[in-house]
């Protein structure tokens, strides 16, 4: 069944169209965002689809085919942050978001349907969001550039659903474009689409999710972004990102035990996207391995994020002949990137999954990450 005729079987007539936003992986820049600094995300080819259409009588009705059998109806004038659970609060957080900010939008009947893995650390929320965003902004006509629907898709994560994540996931899943990785600047919001073609030198970049997931919502990365916010006033800065790496060490040194570990990541993990994109542009991409794995060790040892399973993970790809790996996404399970040569992906894989059954772990599902388009109008 096309989603045309599925719309048309839950809600009785034909979507006005049909939008896709997709997941993302972020090759390196991890917990940088929200402290203002470099990040260097592609968009996966797994995306939200949303068929829409619009309603004139203040209902937000939203069905997703991996959500459950039973249609979400809400009043648009009882949109309140926290006022909805569960996957339906990313949509929903949208509208709310357009409507605090001024845009005269209605209700929706909405159909949503994904193959970007949940809980998979690839932002799954945020091609949620986008896929929403995007739709409005064509069938109300707002005009809105893509980092414009992207902040107002990070402010419903952030007021409505209540995550404070930073700004990278919505802007990859909205501004990323095939083939290339985007360097964005987390502080003014510009940025570069550099080139990543891995088929062209052989490679492959393996998403390996480890099915250990865990809710951003529940305090812990919430912890995080404070005890940076904490960090930085201590030092006299805005954010973390105007920390020079030269004078890291001093700074280190004005701070307590508990907070050196976070700065310190943060500060050679921006340092480390800006090798990364070096890389990149010199066309060298098996430059990028050693860049994955020591942003791993960051994450796993500073920023104190990882888990065993990912961190096995990186372990055994590394072993089965990784040029790099990493953890990506928010951490505290998700999934592991791997940087290898294409004709070892079957080997890589394989190895990884014998390290997790001798762990005694779920086994782990691979996909290969291939630099994909953001967010558009299919019909």
């Amino acid at each position: 069944m096309n989603t045309a005729t599925a719309f048309g079987e839950l809600y009785g007539r034909a979507p006005e169209g049909e939008w896709a936003a997709p997941g993302r992986v972020n090759l390196i820049g991890e917990h940088t965002d929200y402290n203002l600094g470099f990040v260097l995300p592609i968009a996966l080819p797994q995306a939200v689809r949303a068929q829409i259409r619009r309603r004139d009588d203040g209902l937000l009705r939203l069905y997703s085919a991996q959500g459950g059998p039973e249609v979400t109806e809400l009043r648009l004038d009882d949109l309140a942050p926290g006022s909805v659970p569960g996957w339906a609060a990313y949509p929903a957080g949208v509208v709310w978001a357009l409507r605090a900010a001024g845009h005269a939008v209605g209700g929706a009947d909405v159909r949503l349907e994904s193959d970007v893995p949940g809980g998979a650390g690839l932002s799954s929320s945020a091609a949620l969001e986008c896929a929403t965003a995007a739709a409005y902004n064509d069938l109300y006509g707002l005009g809105l550039s893509a980092p414009e629907l992207a902040q107002l898709a990070q402010r419903a994560e952030n007021a409505f659903v209540g995550v404070p994540c930073g700004i990278m996931d919505q802007m990859a899943s909205m501004c990323c474009r095939p083939g290339a990785a985007l360097f964005l600047d987390s502080r003014d919001l510009t940025m570069r689409q550099v080139p990543v073609d891995l088929a062209g030198q052989g490679l492959a970049l393996l998403v390996l999710d480890t099915r250990v997931k865990h809710d951003l919502g529940d305090g812990a990365y919430a912890a995080l972004r404070a005890g940076c916010e904490k960090a930085a006033a201590l030092l006299g800065l805005s954010a973390l990102r105007s920390l020079d790496p030269s004078g890291l060490p001093a700074a280190l040194d004005r701070l307590p035990a508990e907070l050196q570990p976070l700065v310190r990541h943060v500060v050679t993990e921006n340092a480390r996207v800006e090798t990364a994109v070096a890389a990149l542009d010199a066309g060298e991409l098996t430059a990028l391995g050693p860049v994955l794995t020591a942003g791993h060790a960051s994450l796993r040892d500073d920023y104190r994020v990882s888990c065993p399973e990912t961190d096995l993970a990186v372990e055994a790809a590394v072993a089965a002949g990784a040029y790099g790996a990493r953890m990506t996404g928010g951490g505290f399970g998700g999934s592991v990137i791997a940087l290898v040569d294409a004709t070892a992906a079957d080997r890589v894989t394989a190895a990884v999954t014998a390290a997790f059954r001798a762990a005694g772990y779920a086994e782990p599902r691979a996909l290969t990450a291939v630099p994909a388009e953001g967010a558009r109008r299919l019909r």
